[in-house]
């Protein structure tokens, strides 16, 4: 049977205060690829993983302009250009009256920008991830709080790395594999 290659650390944690305090040691520790597992957001857990603003608010503005620009040139081309039919002496060119829809399509593809690049971002659908293979992980969902540091961190030592995680409060470090 083939040896299966080491994923990286899993490491529990029974309290919010200790897991954030965990995310700040391996953070000053400089570890890169980790992540913190939470059975529901706990307040500042960004920061203290040292992670940076959110690209989904840039997404969600392009799409945004982009819905806003498309519904008002479309309006335009069709009143305006492709097919200028004079309606009771109005302007080819009734701004006001385009309001609604381009205002609707702003709305729907700034929302298309917001959900699908969230997915996009976090790289879901996951159907299948090393920690999945953990039964302790499945606790992640009610009330544990989780580290996963991979292997493929440059400060990646399996004995260093344990015993930071214990150091920082780990009830259970475990090694999960691929």
């Amino acid at each position: 049977m083939a040896e299966q290659k080491v994923w990286g650390l899993l490491a529990e944690f029974e309290t919010p205060q200790t897991i954030f305090t965990a995310c700040e040691g391996v953070r000053d520790e400089g570890y890169r690829h980790w992540d913190a597992c939470t059975p529901f957001p706990v307040h500042n857990l960004d920061k203290a993983m040292g992670l940076g603003a959110s690209k989904v608010p840039w997404i969600v503005l392009a799409l945004a302009l982009f819905g806003m620009t498309a519904g008002f040139t479309l309006q335009w081309w069709t009143s305006a250009v492709d097919y200028p039919v004079m309606i009771a002496g109005k302007p080819f060119v009734a701004w006001p009256a385009w309001v609604p829809v381009t205002f609707e399509l702003t709305i729907l593809l700034g929302a298309f920008g917001a959900v699908f690049g969230m997915f996009g971002l976090n790289r879901l659908p996951t159907f299948h991830h090393p920690l999945f293979g953990s039964e302790r992980f499945a606790r992640v969902t009610d009330d544990r709080f989780f580290i996963a540091i991979e292997s493929r961190d440059p400060l990646y030592d399996a004995k260093k790395t344990k015993k930071l995680l214990q150091k920082l409060g780990a009830t259970h470090v475990e090694e999960i594999s691929e």
